[in-house]
């Protein structure tokens, strides 16, 4: 099952602009599902004169259930806005937290396919 969980998931149709792997291959549990790669996913869809790269962060979480691919953050974040945003999970203890919300949104679809 492989969910992208987008209002409009068509800004995603293509492949992202640039990827940071948080997780890859690690195989550890986490609610009964294991866990493969956790990605972190630039899109750049416009460019603004004054403000900049317009970017849609989304994270990508692959388990054995299934992946999870969904919004993390988006707006005129400046050059580099993977990089601080990576930074910024890292030292916040944040890619526990978007592991379980992927891991919610899962067990939310599979539960509804019964």
């Amino acid at each position: 099952m492989n969910i992208i969980d987008l209002h409009d998931p068509q800004r995603i149709n293509r492949s992202p602009d640039e990827v940071e792997v948080l997780i890859s291959a690690s195989s550890f549990a986490e609610q009964e599902f294991l866990i493969n790669t956790v990605e972190l996913r630039l899109y750049i869809e416009k460019n603004d004169e004054k403000l900049g790269p317009y970017s849609l962060i989304t994270s990508f979480v692959d388990t054995d259930k299934g992946s999870v691919e969904m919004i993390y953050d988006e707006g005129f974040r400046g050059v580099d806005s993977l990089k601080r945003t990576v930074l910024f999970l890292k030292s916040n203890l944040g890619i526990s937290g978007l592991i379980l919300r992927s891991i919610i949104t899962l067990r939310d679809k599979i539960e509804k396919q019964k």
